[in-house]
């Protein structure tokens, strides 16, 4: 039987919708990191380090504003300023997916994303106690290389076998976190650097 071409490009795309869709229900696709998602965690690292740098700077100037805060009030400036990279973040990744399981007609939110999203809660929950910790117990050299080794320990958790460049985002931070602990002041740089790396990711990954 002949068909018309628009009818059987039709078909097959509704074919093909049809067997993938299960490729996206769930959280490692539908939240992903790639395009203008990597992109803006990208930019959100590099104002993340560059705010923690100047206040770090300035709080050691004694006729600086920042330097005649109490350290308790640096600590819950820290604490914000993360707080903030994860909220900004975690916005990025729930708008990405939502485009994704709109062009895909899914629900965003499912049994496997709903308990993906939990263990994502959890572990940044846990993270911030780690850091919280460290910086109560005047481990500050530790703050940075482990945030950067828990980074890498979740890019590692989250890849999909579609886009396995994403380990070079995770070996990438593992690294950054080594030099970290042997050199601590490298901790400026290497939050750069994984922001470069990142926003380079974005750009290839699309």
């Amino acid at each position: 039987m002949n068909i018309s071409p628009f009818l059987y490009i039709y078909l097959k795309l509704h074919n093909f919708m049809a067997n993938n869709k299960h490729l996206h229900d769930n959280f490692e696709v539908n939240f992903s990191l790639k395009g203008i998602t990597s992109i803006l965690i990208g930019i959100y690292f590099f104002l993340m380090s560059y705010a923690y740098n100047y206040v770090l700077t300035n709080f050691l100037v004694d006729d600086h504003t920042l330097g005649m805060l109490s350290p308790q009030i640096i600590e819950i400036i820290f604490i914000s300023l993360a707080g903030i990279f994860i909220l900004f973040s975690s916005f990025a990744l729930f708008f990405s997916g939502k485009r994704t399981s709109k062009s895909f007609h899914l629900l965003l939110w499912n049994g496997k994303t709903k308990a993906s999203f939990s263990k994502y809660l959890i572990g940044i929950v846990l993270l911030f106690i780690l850091l919280i910790t460290l910086m109560k117990l005047g481990l500050v050299n530790l703050i940075a290389p482990s945030f950067l080794f828990t980074y890498g320990i979740f890019l590692l958790l989250v890849k999909n076998k579609a886009r396995k460049n994403i380990l070079i985002l995770s070996a990438l931070s593992l690294l950054l976190s080594i030099y970290c602990f042997v050199i601590p002041s490298y901790w400026y740089s290497s939050f750069t650097i994984l922001a470069i790396a990142h926003a380079a990711y974005g750009v290839v990954e699309r």
